[in-house]
């Protein structure tokens, strides 16, 4: 069957045989195909042409949680030998919504998905990367999964530091890196990069803040972490703690600062006072702490009720 491209440059006709290509290797058939190629190509669809009609919309290759094993197998083929970042991005997309289903975690993982995934984290477009990164975030509600993915927490790491600021690709990677720290196992993969983290927590828009604190309380969890934070500076640390913040960004940084004063009495007897900074974390929240208290005492007029049972959890520690 002959494609007809619209007449709408070049790149509309790249992106029209990139989606028919990918709907090739999915298994359509030719007319599901052209489906996809108009769906790329649909607004530069010139005067007159042919509307498709809603019948050929069954034509398309089923929905991701329908999507059996070897349909998987050729999407992650397709993956592994194309070197197109559109194709590589719907891949990725498609990937990461069949992820979603518990059944296709298995299966993917089966299949050495994880490796080619975790490959892209080296692609040097963008959106391709985060992509990956979200594939990987859904597949990491897995545990057999994450035990796979947590050698790519390094490269995780460094695309996290190396995206903009507040960019999509920089949320991507700290969401993974949330359920990959909800228990301790790896938590040494990423102590190393506590201070940039405290530096988002410091520079970042409200919803890096509240992404970058999802990863701080998971870390400051864990007592073998205590160290890594109380050593780290952050100036404004304090600045989190007024009434007029965001209320998911506060809720947050009391629990964060609850379990780390927690771990205050073990730090005490490795280490001594003169040995932490004055912009330390260990001096603003657990030495030194006369803002910080007062700080306490006026969030105790706080009209959210968990904000308060927080730092009465504070106080009486």
């Amino acid at each position: 069957m002959l494609l007809r491209l619209p007449r709408s440059g070049k790149m509309d006709e790249r992106r029209g045989l990139r989606a028919a290509a990918l709907g090739i290797a999915l298994g359509a058939g030719a007319y599901g195909c052209y489906c996809l190629w108009r769906r790329a190509a649909g607004r530069g669809r010139r005067r007159g042409a042919p509307r498709v009609p809603p019948s050929a919309m069954e034509e398309i290759p089923p929905s991701p949680h329908s999507m059996d094993a070897d349909a998987l197998q050729k999407l992650i083929h397709l993956l592994k030998t194309t070197d197109d970042p559109l194709i590589q991005e719907q891949a990725l997309i498609t990937l990461s919504n069949s992820a979603a289903f518990s059944v296709n975690q298995d299966i993917i993982r089966n299949l050495d998905g994880l490796s080619v995934i975790g490959g892209m984290l080296l692609d040097r477009t963008p959106a391709v990367k985060e992509k990956a990164l979200n594939a990987l975030n859904n597949l990491s509600m897995n545990i057999k999964n994450q035990e796979e993915i947590q050698v790519y927490i390094t490269h995780v790491c460094m695309n996290i530091e190396s995206a903009p600021l507040n960019s999509d690709l920089q949320l991507a990677g700290l969401r993974l890196l949330t359920n990959m720290s909800v228990t301790d196992d790896y938590h040494y993969r990423m102590m190393n990069k506590i201070p940039f983290f405290l530096h988002l927590l410091s520079e970042g828009s409200e919803r890096t803040q509240i992404q970058v604190l999802k990863v701080l309380v998971n870390l400051s969890a864990n007592p073998a972490m205590r160290r890594h934070f109380f050593k780290a500076q952050m100036p404004s640390l304090l600045l989190l703690f007024d009434n007029c913040i965001n209320r998911d960004i506060l809720l947050r940084a009391l629990v964060f600062a609850a379990n780390l004063r927690r771990n205050m009495k073990n730090e005490d007897s490795i280490m001594t006072e003169d040995e932490y900074s004055e912009d330390s974390v260990f001096r603003m929240l657990c030495r030194d702490s006369t803002r910080f208290a007062q700080k306490l005492a006026s969030l105790l007029h706080h009209p959210d009720t968990d904000v308060k049972e927080q730092v009465v959890r504070i106080l009486t520690q």
